[in-house]
């Protein structure tokens, strides 16, 4: 096994616990949970809505991917966490617009009771380094 790459990325949104923006091992990321906070101000409230928060969600993703060198075509799985499954759908709308129709992620979506700073989803991901 590699040694294992522990990744705190400056341009990525301030933890809000204890954890690294990704880890990496053998070529597989492990992509930390992100909420729908702004990257360049992590004091700023969360945007409204199940919509806006999602779009935040996936870019804070792309941006912690794009910092160690990778995209969303490398995301092999993902999983969601929703507080109110009644925005499921308008949820997987946003989430589906960022993959192919042909090359999605495998997902799992789970209804949970709360999120850190009162976000409504939150995502992460696992991806794996070409090569």
């Amino acid at each position: 096994m590699s040694a294992i790459i522990h990744h705190m990325l400056d341009a990525a949104p301030a933890p809000v616990a204890p954890f690294s923006h990704a880890v990496e091992a053998d070529g597989w990321v492990f992509v930390t949970g992100q909420i729908p906070e702004n990257p360049d101000n992590e004091h700023e409230p969360l945007p409204a809505g199940i919509e806006a928060q999602t779009r935040r969600v996936m870019e804070n993703l792309k941006l912690v991917l794009s910092e160690i060198g990778l995209g969303l075509e490398h995301v092999i799985a993902a999983r969601a966490f929703i507080i109110d499954m009644r925005e499921f759908e308008t949820m997987n709308q946003i989430y589906a617009s960022y993959f192919p129709q042909n090359k999605r992620p495998a997902r799992t979506c789970i209804g949970v009771t709360g999120l850190a700073k009162g976000a409504r989803v939150e995502i992460d991901f696992i991806a794996r380094r070409p090569g």
